[in-house]
Parts: structure tokens; C-alpha cells; sequence
């Protein structure tokens, strides 16, 4: 009898939580997105780099300044080949 009580009070905690997962799931594919950032705090650039170690070529084309430092890669920053124009 006390085993019952048990199993029933696990299987009630149990459709409780999966219930509330449930519904937090739904809520959040219903909810607005976020507003845009401001303007002005991302600005375009038109720059690629190269690892120099592995050969890797990267495309950035924004950023938040217009001279963003170059980005690592094999743990090392990698070389700016030019700026596309």
C-alpha cells in the first residue's frame, strides 16, 4: 500500500514537471521577437584574413568598429590579406 502511495506521488511529480516543461516550451515559440539593436552598434566592413599556420581564409563583413582586431585561429591571430573595397 505504502509503495502505491509512492509510485502514484512520483508519477504525479513526474506529469507536473513535464507538463510545465511543456507550456514553458509553447510560451517561448509564441513570444515576440526581440527588438533590433540599436543602429550605429554593428557597422559594415568588407575584410579577410588568413591563418597563417593552417591556411584557413575568413570573410568578416560586420563588426562593431571599423577596424575590429583580427580573430584567432590554431591559436594564433590571423593575417589580414586586404580590405575588399
Amino acid at each position: 500500500m505504502l509503495g502505491s502511495i509512492i509510485w502514484l506521488g512520483l508519477g504525479l511529480a513526474l506529469l507536473y514537471f513535464i507538463w510545465k516543461i511543456g507550456l514553458g516550451m509553447l510560451r517561448s515559440m509564441t513570444s515576440s521577437l526581440p527588438p533590433p539593436p540599436p543602429s550605429g552598434e554593428m557597422r559594415r566592413i568588407n575584410v579577410r584574413y588568413r591563418c597563417s599556420s593552417c591556411g584557413t581564409e575568413l570573410r568578416m563583413t560586420m563588426a562593431p568598429d571599423q577596424n575590429p582586431p583580427p580573430p584567432k585561429h590554431c591559436l594564433e591571430e590571423m593575417d589580414l590579406i586586404a580590405p575588399i573595397d
